[in-house]
């Protein structure tokens, strides 16, 4: 029973983070090159400084996972919330990089291993929390680029979820097509067909 929670977690997690991948990156390509790298006041991050700092992170976190720091020697994080000299493609390849760690680090891990302790920065972590850890924080940053880009799209933003006030239109469409494909998937084709009406 345990084995089988364990395999369950790490299913649900893959896919957690499968889908905000996702969603960043439905939310990026709605913005220019421009907007990529426009922070909207003094404090805040562009899109591009976010995308920097997840594969920043990512990439540390997850490289050597189990034997390692998750705070890696050869990171500076400080020059991940500094994006002039960067291009598009080149943080592109930095957020593929991270998440390719992540993906590969967290499928090849086995049962035994959610039983071992992690350090990050020195601190002791349970692999479950360090995972739980890894998934909220790139949660976080992956809701302030969707915020942005609905920002500068501002009317002409494609939704990502149900759009305003079609919920029970939604649903129907969902128990329709129950099981055919994933609920992200799912957002985009009822939206497709809704703007053709």
């Amino acid at each position: 029973m345990t084995e089988q929670i364990i395999e369950n977690y790490k299913t649900d997690t893959l896919e957690a983070f499968r889908n905000y991948k996702k969603l960043a990156e439905r939310a990026i390509e709605q913005v220019s090159d421009d907007e990529f790298f426009t922070a909207i006041d003094a404090e805040a991050n562009s899109i591009a400084v976010i995308v920097k700092h997840i594969g920043g992170n990512l990439r540390s976190r997850w490289t050597d996972f189990l034997t390692a720091d998750g705070e890696k020697a050869d990171r500076f994080r400080d020059s991940e919330f500094v994006a002039e000299s960067d291009t598009r493609e080149s943080l592109d390849a930095l957020w593929e990089t991270g998440w390719n760690v992540l993906f590969g680090t967290l499928e090849s891990l086995e049962i035994a291993d959610f039983g071992k302790t992690v350090k990050i920065r020195g601190e002791d972590f349970s692999v479950v929390k360090a995972i739980n850890r890894s998934i909220t924080h790139t949660a976080y940053h992956v809701g302030q680029i969707t915020f942005l880009a609905k920002h500068f799209r501002s009317s002409d933003w494609k939704t990502l979820s149900v759009p305003r006030g079609q919920s029970g239109e939604f649903n129907a469409y969902l128990a329709e097509n129950k099981g055919k494909t994933h609920y992200l998937e799912a957002t985009r084709e009822f939206t497709k067909e809704k703007s053709k009406e």
